[in-house]
């Protein structure tokens, strides 16, 4: 079968940002290829196509079925970039997958007449079977994880279990990918997956609700594997971990930095965890393994609000997370967010104030966004407060909703303060000057990359 996979280019309202690896398609790609299937990838972000210039592309590429991920900010770009798809291919079979389309598959159904499939959850064992029953020409009854067309009825099957064995998928097909394109300063920066799922129950996230409430992890041996292939055959020497916290089990990160040390393997490496996941041996060992930075959820410097998202963490816990990060030579990257629901002027005042004690590197302050199938959407939905309800607006930069305690325009005012307060401080320039002689030249010239790493997982 010929598959065709698509990573949707973002609105046009939307300012664009650095392209990253589709991670998720790369997966899929390496599935379908390993189940012989012909497969190739459209990323428009890399390649810079708009819907004209899709359409001119995906006429010129015979596909039997063409598949596109979406976030919430890209589900409309990726449901019109179906739309075309199916305009110039119409015996194609067209399917949705991603984080949006698993919460909103049946709305998905009925807004877009032009997509048959939607695929809910972790695909990589859905694409397979599915192509091998529409290969077949059978019915589609017992593929689970899926949402679809059957004549004018839209049926829903069963959840697919999750993939317990995460070693058994193979490693991401890079070679799909447009890497040229993909590119930063010259340089390749590739990321990994070493885990999937979370024990954690935050209310304005959606992974542990995409990926289940449960940590499973790829050995520390299959890691490095990968690590080591992407160095040796794309001659990579930077990679970018994008697991929601990494160091759930200290002990396997601790057993991934022995094997990266035993290889001798000099690669540099970055990753996002919680700040009660941390201590100063852990971040000793991450630092000498080759790992130069590290982004933590610093959310908000108010207990109350703390509370109110679930966080299940403590003021006192991230500034000394953050401080010992320091000490060992990390770079540190907080990311915050501002307007939660219960968030007052105050209350965001706090927090702005609290990430200036903190003192982190770099700062992402991004606006609390209720995404489909998250507690704080139906929070949301429940109470009215809604006022923007096009998804392409869902960009984590501008308020989409309104709360008694905090108006929009409010919240849109304090986050750019909250931006001009912590890098227009007078010490901050110095205080960047003296970690350059801890970090070293290299570190401090992709300091940079990691904030646009930051910004892109929110919308991941």
């Amino acid at each position: 079968m010929k598959i065709t996979l698509i990573n949707p280019p973002y609105p046009p309202s939307v300012h664009s940002h650095p392209p990253f690896i589709p991670l998720g398609l790369a997966y899929l790609g390496a599935v379908a290829e390993k189940a012989g299937h012909q497969v190739k990838v459209i990323d428009c972000q890399a390649e810079k196509l708009n819907y004209e210039t899709f359409r001119s592309r995906i006429a010129e590429t015979p596909s039997d079925f063409i598949g596109a991920t979406s976030t919430t900010l890209l589900y409309k770009s990726a449901m019109k970039i179906l739309t075309i798809a199916k305009e110039t291919q119409s015996n194609a079979v067209t399917a949705l997958g991603g984080s949006h389309g698993t919460f909103w598959d049946e709305n998905a159904l009925k807004e877009y007449p032009a997509v048959d499939i939607i695929v809910r959850g972790e695909g990589e064992n859905t694409i397979v079977e599915l192509a091998e029953k529409l290969e077949a020409g059978a019915k589609l009854e017992s593929v689970l994880g899926i949402t679809y067309r059957d004549g004018e009825a839209i049926r829903r099957n069963p959840d697919r279990p999750y993939i317990k064995d995460l070693d058994s998928i193979p490693f991401p097909a890079h070679h799909l990918m447009p890497l040229d394109q993909l590119k930063h300063n010259g340089k390749l920066l590739v990321p990994l997956v070493s885990s999937r799922g979370c024990v954690f129950w935050c209310d304005y996230c959606s992974t542990v609700r995409m990926f289940g409430r449960g940590y499973r992890m790829r050995s520390a041996k299959n890691v490095v594997d990968e690590m080591q292939w992407v160095h040796e055959k794309y001659g990579v020497d930077q990679v970018t971990f994008y697991d929601d916290a990494f160091s759930v089990d200290r002990n396997r990160v601790l057993q991934i930095c022995e094997e990266l040390n035993a290889r001798k393997l000099k690669l540099l490496w970055d990753c996002g965890t919680r700040v009660d996941m941390v201590d100063k041996e852990l971040m000793t060992t991450m630092r000498k393994a080759g790992c130069i930075a590290v982004w933590m959820g610093v959310e908000s410097g108010s207990e109350a609000i703390l509370g109110a998202m679930n966080k299940g963490i403590k003021l006192e816990q991230t500034l000394k997370a953050f401080k010992t990060a320091q000490k060992v030579g990390l770079i540190t990257i907080a990311n915050v967010v501002l307007g939660f629901p219960g968030e007052t002027e105050q209350t965001a005042k706090e927090t702005i104030q609290f990430v200036k004690k903190v003192n982190p590197d770099d700062v992402g302050f991004y606006v609390a966004t209720p995404y489909p199938g998250t507690p704080m959407y139906e929070q949301v939905i429940k109470n009215g407060w809604l006022k923007i309800s096009d998804f392409d607006k869902f960009d984590t930069a501008g308020p989409t909703f309104e709360t008694p305690q905090l108006k929009m325009e409010t919240l849109a005012e304090l986050r750019g303060k909250a931006y001009q307060q912590f890098y227009l401080r007078p010490g901050y320039v110095l205080h960047m000057m003296r970690k350059g002689g801890t970090y070293g030249k290299s570190a401090v010239k992709t300091s940079g990359a990691y904030l646009l790493r930051a910004l892109h997982l929110k919308f991941w």
